[in-house]
């Protein structure tokens, strides 16, 4: 982004008004003054990305969404053993049989 187009892009103290009347938030003139100043820093650093160099040597960089390929770390569905019934009921607090017993939930 070329400078003149950059001083174009600030922000400005009816910027900050509007964007504060929007969220509904009561602002004091300092408020205002410090978020106007934090806003313009922070499309100066945008400003300054902007001017890196992402086309070293004539190959340009693909964008990206993450810096690191992601993938699913997904396990083999595959039928293994489980534990024996009575071992799992030994810890149940109450059984019937060879079922787990909990305690009625639904009114008749």
């Amino acid at each position: 982004m070329s400078e003149s187009a950059q001083r174009a892009a600030r922000v400005t103290r009816e910027d900050v008004e509007h964007v504060a009347m929007l969220a509904r938030l009561g602002l004091s003139e300092a408020e205002k003054e410090r978020f106007q100043r934090e806003m313009n820093q922070i499309l100066d650093a945008f400003g300054a990305l902007q001017q890196v160099e992402t086309a070293p040597g004539g190959h340009p960089v693909e964008p990206t969404a993450h810096v690191v390929p992601l993938q699913n770390v997904l396990r083999s569905d595959e039928v293994r053993p489980s534990l024996p019934r009575e071992e799992v009921l030994a810890n149940a607090p109450d059984t019937e049989g060879e079922f787990f017993k909990v305690p009625r939930i639904l009114e008749e």
